[in-house]
């Protein structure tokens, strides 16, 4: 089984609509790991690492978000695991401190 870890940067109205807890929710019941934060810049960023197909329907997922959401763009990239080392100690995904 081949593994992923994607980093994704989300643009839109993503802030104040829930968008974060949507991915930590989405992103656990994929059985990915990973993170997800606001930035100052109102943009959400995101690391998804586990299964290739499961990251991919992650970052898919992420170009539309919860209802509420506007997402305009998706940037991704790959990522390495001292990304993935961001994440909180004893957490599968976290939802990170605002950058």
């Amino acid at each position: 089984m081949s593994r992923a870890i994607i980093q994704v940067s989300i643009r839109g109205r993503v802030q104040g609509v829930g968008y974060r807890s949507w991915v930590e929710y989405q992103a656990k019941a994929s059985g990915l790991a990973g993170w997800v934060r606001n930035r100052q810049d109102g943009s959400v960023e995101a690391l998804f690492a586990g299964n290739a197909k499961a990251v991919a329907e992650m970052v898919a997922l992420c170009r539309h978000g919860p209802p509420a959401a506007r997402v305009t763009a998706v940037l991704n990239e790959p990522a390495g695991t001292e990304q993935l080392a961001l994440r909180a100690a004893g957490e599968g995904f976290s939802v990170l401190p605002t950058v």
